[in-house]
């Protein structure tokens, strides 16, 4: 017979949660545990400016909601710190969202955008003492930043890195997963896709969701074959977008 690699009645009890300030437990583990540190140290940041890099999915929105509730929190400012896109940075703009915001989230940093706005508006907040809390997929220094000057300015914000999910962390996620949805999974279940399914946060909610849509529509209880059945479903839609048009 085979041992099942997770205990559920365990998952919940292993993890510390931080709290989100108003919204879901944010699960600290080895994979994600730098970039709290760094949301938890806020004011004492290193530098004016960090950046929390990692997948799709992986949280960092959910922290950089933690750091813009934190520091309305601590500052009495009277809303939330705004999120802007790093393509809707423009020289039109750079001055207002300074004189608006002592704090900026800037989402989607990559190279395809406005390279010299983004070049003076970090001069700004650097110069006149305002925080960036920039996300991005990958880190600052492998982005193929044409301009010099950001480039090298850039390659100086502190980092951390959240990496995709270890066994632990994706079981407690998958259960967390179902638990939203008023889904109780069985070890078997979770172990099944802990075997099975790609290791990433995006695909953890695709399956949950998909098993949660293929159960309802079936009107069955969850089991591993409707997972089974989940998982299929998602590989052929992966496929069929490889070779559509």
């Amino acid at each position: 017979m085979t041992q099942n690699r997770t205990d559920i009645s365990q998952l919940t009890l292993d993890f510390p949660h931080r709290p989100s300030l108003g919204r879901e437990d944010f699960m600290v583990a080895p994979c994600n545990r730098e970039a709290v540190s760094l949301i938890d140290n806020w004011p004492d940041w290193p530098y004016f400016a960090v950046c929390i890099y990692g997948p799709e999915g992986c949280g960092k929105t959910h922290l950089a909601n933690v750091f813009a509730n934190k520091v309305a929190n601590l500052t009495n400012y009277p809303y939330k710190i705004p999120f802007i896109k790093a393509a809707a940075i423009s020289l039109e703009n750079i001055r207002s969202l300074f004189d608006a915001h002592n704090c900026l989230v800037i989402e989607e940093l990559q190279a395809d955008i406005n390279q010299e706005a983004l070049f003076h508006l970090y001069n700004l907040y650097r110069d006149e003492g305002g925080n960036i809390l920039f996300l991005s997929e990958q880190a600052p220094a492998r982005i193929n930043f044409t301009l010099p000057d950001l480039r090298s300015r850039m390659n100086i914000v502190p980092t951390a890195e959240i990496k995709e999910p270890d066994d632990e962390l994706l079981s407690a996620l998958l259960v967390k997963l179902f638990t939203d949805r008023q889904i109780t999974p069985s070890p078997e279940l979770i172990n099944y896709l802990l075997n099975n399914m790609r290791r990433s946060f995006a695909y953890a909610r695709k399956v949950v969701a998909e098993i949660d849509t293929i159960s309802l529509a079936r009107k069955r209880a969850v089991t591993t074959s409707i997972a089974k059945e989940a998982l299929a479903a998602l590989d052929n839609n992966t496929q069929r977008d490889l070779f559509s048009d």
